[in-house]
């Protein structure tokens, strides 16, 4: 691990350029640029010097002393800005003519071509945003629903970054408790309190499992979970499909082995995110295409949170499907749904299993659907009323869970009376591992790796 890795802040010297607005026709686009070359190039652009902080109105020049455009220019001085360096915006009409002429002078006047999220990865190695925003930026504009846009909005002003930053605080204090008595240890002085320093570290504990809901409520906001939907040929899961869908997106016939391919459609259920997966028929088969299908299906499996296995209401679950049951992925929930109640005007219902949960339903009257989604919400652990909520990533859980782990072992250094600075040492991990949620601690990988995900230009 490093601090603030100065690799990365090498690429600063650059001033880069690129278009933010979306790709395409509008009637406006924007050109952003960002660097040392900002005050040079907007005089070579506009034939101005700009006003900082103010929009305005002038023509853009070409490297050849064409007019490009009439529009907007606003030129922000470092290090009032998005980016803390010197940022200029051309706000011309939108076409991508215009667009692609206007960069390709800024090129030439001395910008390059900026990477995806690049704009992002300078405020925060200018110190003007923590990680954790940086990424809700992401979240923001990636949101499928309100409530994912209110979280992420909630983190890019800094909700989650205060909460890891108190805790780490609080760490940081126990810390120099313990390193003192490692720096005094010749004059006999131990670990001052022992049984405050547990309460403390128990207290912190406590609001990280609190922490830790909330950020797995931000996970399943802005990620969502995907949902399979497998079975016999003809069971229904085509229907049941396009009932949860909301529209006909699979043919439905009573010809078995109607579904050939993976479906998939990204939907939104009550604020909840889903990537509902629709499957080949699984049977045993002499079509080529029919086995290529169920192939398919069954390697989508592997990729799945939730699996409903459709059967008929009448048949119960057969010895076929027995056995399907048995072949599939481990750690995977499993729902049962027993369909076309409607047959027999069966009450739909949920019921505990030795298998799972059973539910019946009609995918054709929708009879049994709201007990189902209400099931997926639940076994996805989905709170939707949860008060002051905030976007978050695996990456977080998986810091905050590490976090937790490195406290139960210095608890537990402390109780058998170990040395100090194996205790100092857990403490420090924990410290670090808060770090890196916030981009107090990272690696050049990880900056890498969360900045390629935004578009150009943000």
């Amino acid at each position: 691990m490093v601090y603030h890795t100065p690799n990365r802040k090498g690429a600063l010297s650059d001033t880069i350029a690129a278009i933010a607005t979306p790709a395409g026709r509008g009637g406006i686009s924007i050109v952003r640029v960002s660097g040392s070359l900002c005050f040079k190039i907007a005089k070579q652009v506009t034939k101005q010097n700009l006003k900082p902080r103010y929009a305005n109105f002038c023509n853009f020049y070409s490297y050849n002393r064409e007019i490009i455009d009439q529009g907007i220019a606003l030129y922000f001085p470092a290090p009032q800005s998005f980016t803390g360096e010197d940022t200029l915006e051309f706000h011309t009409h939108g076409s991508p003519i215009i667009t692609d002429n206007l960069l390709d002078s800024l090129f030439h006047f001395g910008a390059r071509f900026a990477r995806p999220g690049e704009f992002s990865e300078r405020a925060f190695l200018n110190d003007k945003i923590d990680l954790s925003q940086a990424e809700a930026i992401a979240d923001l504009i990636e949101s499928t629903s309100l409530q994912a846009a209110r979280n992420a909005l909630s983190s890019l002003q800094g909700e989650f970054s205060k909460r890891i930053n108190l805790l780490r605080e609080q760490l940081i204090q126990i810390r120099c408790l313990v390193e003192a008595s490692i720096d005094f240890s010749d004059e006999d002085i131990g670990i001052v309190d022992l049984e405050s320093i547990l309460n403390k570290l128990q207290g912190i504990q406590n609001t990280l499992k609190v922490i830790c809901d909330s950020a797995q409520q931000g996970v399943l906001f802005r990620e969502g979970i995907r949902i399979a939907l497998i079975g016999r040929p003809n069971v229904g899961k085509s229907s049941l499909y396009n009932k949860l869908v909301g529209k006909d997106a699979a043919i439905v016939t009573q010809i078995p082995g109607t579904t050939r391919d993976i479906l998939c459609t990204n939907i939104v259920i009550e604020g909840l995110a889903i990537s509902l997966i629709d499957t080949a028929g699984l049977r045993e088969s002499t079509d080529i295409i029919e086995l290529e299908g169920i192939r398919r299906a069954r390697k989508e499996l592997d990729y799945v949170d939730h699996i409903l296995l459709i059967s008929n209401h009448q048949d119960g679950l057969t010895e076929k499907e027995y056995k399907l049951f048995n072949e599939l992925p481990k750690g995977v929930q499993v729902t049962l749904i027993f369909n076309k109640i409607d047959l027999d005007h069966t009450p739909a219902s949920i019921e505990q299993s030795n298998l799972g949960k059973i539910i019946r339903v009609s995918a054709l009257t929708g009879a049994g659907i709201d007990l189902l989604i209400q099931h997926l919400k639940e076994t996805a652990g989905f709170n939707i009323n949860e008060e002051g909520g905030f976007s978050a990533r695996r990456r977080h859980l998986n810091a905050l869970h590490k976090t937790e782990a490195a406290i139960e072992l210095t608890k537990a250094a402390l109780v058998k009376g170990e040395f100090e600075e194996i205790i100092a040492e857990e403490l420090r991990q924990a410290q670090n591992y808060l770090g890196e949620i916030t981009g107090r601690y990272y690696t050049d990988d990880l900056l890498g790796e969360i900045f390629s995900t935004f578009c150009i230009g943000k």
